[in-house]
């Protein structure tokens, strides 16, 4: 069973950027936007030299990672959306070069599964 919903999966393929949170092992939180997709139930990120980034260093280190889908329905009334994931970031070396790989373990969404004006709840569940 897909860990995310097909209403989910549509909302992800829409969005061009997440917002990538990793943090040292000394717990120093760095956050960077990226680009992103899907392959199959897990996040894909790459980007240029990524070796260089911050996020590699610490996902070398500490694997626990979040990341942060989200934009606004509308403002009038104000209806966020989003998807955030918490899970466990890997270094996936590709022909093309390294990129990261962000499997979920904690799926928390909202404005997605259930459209509503205003401010939607939030829907959790553990998937890993």
């Amino acid at each position: 069973m897909p860990v995310f919903t097909e209403a989910e999966v549509a909302y992800l393929a829409s969005q061009p950027l997440m917002r990538f949170a990793s943090a040292s092992p000394t717990g120093k939180p760095d956050v960077t936007p990226v680009t992103f997709g899907l392959d199959g139930d897990d996040i894909v990120s790459g980007g240029f030299d990524i070796s260089r980034s911050v996020r590699y260093r610490n996902i070398q280190k500490n694997p626990q990672v979040t990341v942060v889908i989200d934009d606004l329905a509308s403002v009038d009334p104000w209806s966020p959306r989003g998807v955030k994931v918490i899970g466990t970031g890997a270094i996936d070396e590709t022909p093309d070069g390294a990129g990261f790989r962000i499997t979920p373990k904690v799926i928390i969404s909202w404005g997605i599964n259930q459209v509503a004006e205003g401010i939607p709840e939030m829907e959790r569940r553990e998937v890993g």
